[in-house]
């Protein structure tokens, strides 16, 4: 991994990001790391991750749960926000305290406020991998969302308005937070692959040789 790291220094410079797309680097330290992480074993536990479907009756690669007073969930019906697990019929737990804070910490830096009511919570395995597409499921446009990168380094798959608009790949990291907010927030994005062997420790809530990802945001 270090020759990887080592490899970097030489690389070409990443992209310059549009407006509306804020991406912070190690933004979350080890021990803010940890104590989200901690955090999530106890949503794990109310809310144990699950296999959606889509509308033709498949089931995605990802597993995944939520916190917050709303989920979002995908079947046969569609997409749409629901406030208890499909499974257990119990509320989703609570935005673990400091995942909160540091989503309105690095939304006010983009000069986005909101108050945050759902978090959905994606595991990636080495295999894992998310299609383009828009988050429109939320009552308002304007609300930012506030993404966490754990694990594995992750390809993301930055796009535009558009489905065919050019897509701009970009690696995620272990700590890292990208905001979409204003004029980005509407943009295609999508996870192209996981890159296994690159997360910098081992955590009982980060699947192995995965990565996990906590995306904060209002829906309602």
């Amino acid at each position: 991994m270090a020759a990887a790291r080592q490899a970097e220094l030489f690389a070409d410079p990443p992209p310059a990001l549009p407006d509306g797309v804020s991406l912070f680097h190690g933004r979350i330290g080890p021990r803010e790391s940890r104590e989200i992480l901690d955090a999530m074993l106890g949503v794990f536990a109310a809310a144990p991750p699950y296999r959606l479907k889509i509308k033709t009756g498949a089931y995605v690669i990802n597993r995944m749960t939520n916190c917050g007073a709303w989920g979002w969930h995908s079947d046969t019906h569609g997409y749409r926000y629901i406030d208890a697990h499909p499974e257990r019929g119990t509320p989703w737990p609570p935005i673990p305290a400091a995942l909160e804070s540091a989503a309105l910490s690095a939304a006010a830096e983009c000069g986005a406020a909101f108050a945050p009511d759902a978090c959905l919570v994606n595991l990636y395995g080495a295999d894992g991998r998310l299609n383009l597409h828009q988050d429109h499921d939320e009552a308002d446009f304007t609300w930012p969302i506030v993404s966490f990168s754990f694990g594995a380094d992750a390809v993301f798959a930055l796009g535009g308005g558009k489905r065919r608009d050019p897509v701009v790949p970009l690696t995620l990291r272990h700590g890292d937070v990208m905001v979409l907010h204003g004029a980005g927030r509407m943009r295609f994005h999508g996870v192209k692959k996981i890159v296994p062997g690159t997360a910098p420790f081992a955590h009982p809530a980060i699947p192995e040789s995965g990565r996990l990802n906590l995306t904060v945001r209002r829906a309602k």
